[in-house]
Formats: structure tokens, sequence, C-alpha cells
């Protein structure tokens, strides 16, 4: 075989790869047409999911400590038990993140594509009037949606943080299911009380955000 047509045989496949996530794309927002929802309506309801998912996660999230908070008031009693009440409260502190991280992945995309749409269509605006008010429309949204997505993306980060805190606790009280090992957890407790008091906040901050967003949307 030709060696020197590989790099283009490589081209094309990336092309064709690139032509079918574009395609899918338009394929997408033609199908929500059809049933009436603009990239408008589409960006609204996935805010509130995101914000409905950051609700979930916050209880998941306080579930999770209340339970990690027992472990380190452990004085007897079924231990393995315990352990696998705690470890069950992590892994659906895991899903909930993950609904956030892929919630928020749609809205980054939704919202990218919403606003180039925008600005084509100001473009395509023959009275002056109605295109600078379009313009300034877009300009006061971009700005809450910046807002809104700082947040967001920092309550991920977050999420994150503890969600690694609360792995190694668990995976430690795995390989050291005894009393030693939960004296040793008490220490940590505080610490991670902090931090998930912290995420709490910053998951408040994303849903107060996510109404402000969604409000200036409906207007």
């Amino acid at each position: 075989m030709n060696n020197k047509r590989i790099p283009q045989i490589f081209i094309i496949f990336f092309l064709f790869s690139l032509l079918g996530m574009v395609s899918c794309s338009t394929m997408y927002y033609k199908t929500w047409e059809t049933m009436g929802k603009e990239k408008r309506d589409l960006l609204r309801d996935n805010v509130e999911a995101v914000r409905d998912d950051n609700v979930d996660a916050k209880e998941e999230f306080k579930d999770a400590l209340t339970r990690l908070k027992e472990m380190g008031r452990f004085d007897g009693g079924n231990l393995e038990k315990a352990y696998h009440n705690l470890k069950d409260d992590y892994e659906n502190c895991q899903d909930r993140a993950e609904d956030v991280h892929d919630r928020v992945d749609k809205v980054e995309s939704i919202a990218h594509d919403l606003f180039e749409e925008w600005e084509e269509e100001i473009e395509q605006i023959s009275s002056s009037r109605m295109k600078r008010d379009s313009a300034k429309k877009l300009k006061i949204t971009k700005q809450k949606y910046q807002k809104l997505h700082k947040v967001m993306v920092a309550s991920e980060k977050r999420m994150d943080s503890v969600l690694v805190r609360f792995r190694d606790n668990v995976l430690y009280l795995k390989h050291n299911l005894n009393a030693q090992a939960i004296g040793g957890l008490k220490a940590e407790i505080d610490s991670i009380e902090t931090d998930v008091n912290k995420l709490i906040n910053g998951m408040q901050a994303s849903i107060t955000k996510a109404d402000e967003f969604i409000a200036n949307l409906s207007q």
C-alpha cells in the first residue's frame, strides 16, 4: 500500500466524521422544530434540567455527609452494613454528578448554537431599529448566560473535588473495616463537612442563576 495515501485517507475519514456530527446536530434541531421547539426553548428546558439535577445532587451529597458522620460516631452494631450504606450513598452522588456533567455539556452546546444562529439572523434584519433591539437582547442574554455558566462550572469542579474525598474514605474503609479505621475517619469528617457545605452553597448559587436565566429567556 502506498504510504503517501495514508494521510489522505485519515483526512477523508475525519471530514466524513465531522460531516456526520454536523448532520446529527442539524437533525436533532430539525426534529425538535417539527415539535414546535426552537433552540431557545431547548436551552431553557436544559437549563431547567440542570437546575433540577443540582437540586437532586444537593440532597444526595447531604445524605452522604450524614452517613459519613454516622460512621464517625459508630460505636457498635453491624459495621459491614453501615459501610455498604455509605458506599451506596457515595455511588448515588456519583450518578447525580454525572447527570449534572452531561446536562451542562448539553447546555453549552445548545447555547453556542443558539447564539451563533441569533447573530446570523440579526444580519438578515433590514430594519435598523429591530436590528438594534435584537442585538441588545442577544447581548443581555449572553451576559446572563456567562454568569450562569460560571457558577455551573464552579459547582461542577467542587462536586468532583468532594467526590474524590468521599471516594478516598469509602475505599479506606473498604480496606480497613474496623474500629481503628473508624477512629481515623473522625479526623476527616469536619474538613469534609466544610467542603460539602461549600458545595451545597455553590449548587444553590447555580440553581438561583438558572432561575434568573430562565426568567430572562421567558420574557
